[in-house]
């Protein structure tokens, strides 16, 4: 209820004790011409005496106890992911479902971000719509191809040097594998590509990439030799390689972001850490794109095995 029609009904009252007072002197006329009962005079009337004017406005509904409330700790939990990871409803239910054996509804969780006013997230992290709706599509079995890109990692404050980030990740189950390195040319993706073909728990038949340089002649016959397609994406459609962009996105908000003041300049060290999120990554991570599976159970159903 509005400010002003809490306002306006109080005036109402007022008014009906007034027309009693001064008008009718007759309580029974007063409610009849005003098609209220005797009995909300009366409580309007014991109120008016006690607290005067301001004990005419309308009081707050809320019960007293609320036994099926949402406990204190799952609010915790709820503030937690939406602030440190930027979840939405679903996703929240999602990971209090699989992480802490909580069950509680999307549109629970969303009520309980509208009441703290956190329904909304910052500009930057909000939908955007495009102009035009762009087809989604999904390989029907693993390894039928594999997108493969680079992140170019902010410079180390106080050097000019920086680190890439090498991905590769499945279309049909999203597993993903990673690699830091130093240098970003043919002979790095070479040694990346091979990297990922001992990693993968199945055979690749297509390994799709952008038009980078790092990606040309020396790459591309390396791939072909291996009995593997190569195949490259239109120029500036960075949305045909939809997945590993999105994969890099998650990457900016649940894991370097964790990072923020954290200088790591050794190559190694930070294999060690990206090989954490990984694994994070493809066996504990729900995905919403799965429906709550993590990538590895998903590969687990594709190809037929119990979870």
């Amino acid at each position: 209820m509005s400010k002003n029609e809490i306002l306006r009904n109080q005036r109402w009252r007022l008014g009906i004790i007034l027309h009693a007072e001064e008008v009718t002197h007759n309580v029974a006329k007063t409610c009849r011409y005003f098609g209220i009962s005797r009995t909300a005079f009366y409580r309007w009337y014991e109120r008016y005496k006690k607290y005067g004017v301001e004990g005419l406005k309308d009081r707050s509904c809320r019960p007293l106890h609320s036994p099926h409330a949402t406990k204190p700790e799952i609010i915790a939990k709820i503030v937690y992911l939406r602030q440190t990871y930027h979840f939405g409803p679903w996703k929240i239910q999602m990971y209090l479902k699989r992480y802490n054996d909580i069950d509680i509804c999307s549109s629970g969780v969303w009520r309980i971000l509208k009441r703290l006013n956190m329904n909304r997230l910052p500009y930057n992290q909000r939908y955007k719509r495009h102009k035009e709706r762009w087809k989604r599509y999904e390989k029907p079995e693993p390894g039928h191809r594999i997108q493969v890109d680079v992140k170019f990692l902010a410079k180390i404050p106080g050097t000019r040097k920086r680190y890439n980030q090498y991905t590769a990740i499945d279309d049909c189950t999203w597993l993903r594998v990673l690699r830091i390195y130093e240098r970003c040319n043919q002979r790095t993706s070479i040694q990346f590509i091979d990297y990922v073909l001992s990693r993968l728990p199945f055979r690749a038949e297509v390994i799709q990439t952008d038009n980078g340089a790092e990606f040309q002649g020396q790459f591309h016959w390396h791939v072909l030799d291996k009995g593997i397609n190569h195949v490259y994406i239109k120029p500036r459609r960075p949305r045909l390689n939809g997945k590993v962009e999105r994969s890099h996105r998650i990457d900016e908000e649940e894991f370097y972001r964790m990072l923020e003041g954290i200088v790591i300049d050794d190559a190694k060290l930070f294999n060690e850490k990206l090989k954490e999120w990984e694994d994070f990554y493809n066996y504990n991570r729900p995905h919403a794109t799965l429906f709550g599976l993590t990538p590895y159970e998903r590969f687990r159903e594709k190809v037929k095995l119990s979870v």
